[in-house]
């Protein structure tokens, strides 16, 4: 017997002494990408650049636009799911964490049986009770457990991080939108202008008509074109509509009774913003920050998947009373104590523990090109976003210029007809051109109002990250 003991101890120990061996390739260091920085920007703003910050809005000088963030900000339905998301983490954090105390439990009951008389035997009765607290808890030896909880915790970091990603996007789409509405009403009032306009050089040809000094051909040229400005103010009310109604949705504002747009897209100001380098957009950025925690929590994950292979060790211990009297421990109670070590490893499932690390480590390499894809995106959007800054704002001077002069000939052609010195083509050339030229215009200075809002979103928006932790779950 105690040659049969000396050989499964000696099995243990080789056991044991394997899984030590193997033990040193459960953690390994997280892998990182590969990413060149560059030292600077092609199109760098101006030293009179205005720095980001976290009401980075306020830039705009517009108190409409302040108030939507503000409503935006208290009843968006986009952060509230966010933040729903965080309190799930944080949930599974709790859950993950649990692992590396003990359970206890305590259990206690009372039972009363009852056995009347019959042809084979008498009547009795017979009361018991016990009560029995009971403790268990696994030797995180490997480091399996706290692998486990680590990855909660980034991946707890990594919904912060998102909602900080999603608040954002919110307040991006919501000055986006306030911007959008301004310019179609801007397109609006252009198109009535215009319409005005046609009108008036209609009445014109109208008259010099009935005089003998026009064609009818003349007349209905310029009846096309004013209708033709008709036609083009229904789809321009139909988009202010749907843009008003967009935006109440993200401010979490029924569409019926929301309304905005007071201000004119002229009057709001188009800050210019400074960049800084661009290795210090990627701590600035949230969703940089969550592909990085999402990394670490992939990368705690193969360490857990790695520790589940190697044995597991379990110490149990209880103790208990119980008694013969119902509903009582403490006549003369009978007490019990137990404890034990138990030491499991397992042997065959097929592959299934292996599928799981191989799983794990995919899916890390996974997200090394992931967090790779979000720096190299984080770039790109900050170089684009320079550059749209620039060249809209180049070419909103450049189509300014060409609004005045088509402004100035139009006058020309107007009062060259009006004197018959000239054709009624030159007319609707010069309406066509100033009519153009100012529907244009408005996109551009919708344009150079959203390529700010993209800076500002590719810089962060003055988000850092002890925003959303005071220390990091690192790896």
């Amino acid at each position: 017997m105690q040659a049969d003991k000396n050989h499964w101890a000696s099995r243990l120990a080789l056991a044991m002494c394997a899984a030590l061996a193997g033990c040193a390739g459960i953690g390994s260091p997280p892998l990182t990408p590969v990413v060149t920085i560059p030292r600077g920007w092609n199109d760098p703003a101006p030293p009179q650049a205005v720095a980001v910050v976290s009401d980075w809005w306020k830039y705009f000088a517009s108190a409409e636009l302040a108030r939507l963030v503000d409503l935006a900000l208290a009843s968006a339905p986009d952060l509230v799911i966010a933040g729903e998301r965080v309190r799930q983490a944080e949930a599974q954090a709790r859950v993950a964490g649990a692992s590396l105390f003990p359970g206890l439990n305590l259990s206690a009951g009372s039972s009363r049986q009852e056995t009347r008389a019959g042809a084979a035997g008498g009547a009795g009765r017979r009361d018991s009770s016990a009560a029995t607290f009971a403790a268990s808890y696994e030797i995180d030896f490997w480091g399996g457990n706290a692998a486990a909880a680590r990855a909660a915790e980034n991946s707890l970091l990594a919904s912060r991080f998102d909602r900080a990603t999603a608040r954002l996007t919110l307040l991006a789409g919501v000055a986006n939108g306030y911007f959008q509405l301004l310019t179609v009403r801007a397109r609006m009032a252009f198109a009535r202008e215009n319409l005005a306009i046609a009108e008036r050089v209609l009445a014109v040809v109208d008259v010099r008509y009935r005089n003998g000094a026009a064609s009818a051909l003349d007349l209905s040229r310029q009846r096309t074109a004013v209708l033709s400005q008709k036609a083009a103010l229904p789809p321009l009310e139909l988009l202010a509509r749907q843009t008003l109604s967009a935006l109440a949705v993200l401010v979490g504002a029924p569409p019926q009774v929301f309304d905005a747009g007071a201000m004119a897209v002229n009057d709001i100001a188009v800050p210019v913003v400074t960049a800084g380098l661009p290795a210090r957009v990627l701590t600035r950025r949230p969703d940089i920050a969550s592909a990085e925690a999402q990394l670490a929590a992939a990368n705690a994950n193969l360490a857990a998947a790695r520790a589940a292979l190697l044995p597991s060790i379990q110490l149990t211990g209880a103790a208990g009373l119980s008694s013969v009297e119902l509903f009582s421990l403490l006549n003369a109670p009978l007490r019990t104590l137990s404890a034990g070590l138990a030491l499991s490893q397992p042997i065959f499932d097929a592959g299934r523990l292996r599928g799981q690390v191989e799983f794990a480590a995919a899916r890390e390499r996974e997200l090394v090109e992931g967090y790779r894809k979000a720096i190299l995106a984080a770039l790109s959007d900050v170089e684009v976003a320079l550059s749209s800054a620039r060249r809209t704002a180049e070419q909103e001077q450049l189509l300014d210029q060409v609004r005045v002069q088509a402004q100035r000939a139009l006058r020309l052609a107007e009062l060259r007809y009006r004197e018959g010195a000239d054709d009624l083509l030159s007319v609707l050339d010069a309406q066509r051109t100033l009519f153009q030229a100012q529907d244009q215009l408005a996109q551009l200075r919708l344009s150079r109002l959203q390529a700010a809002v993209g800076l500002f979103k590719a810089l962060g928006g003055g988000w850092e990250p002890q925003a959303e932790v005071s220390s990091r779950a690192g790896y």
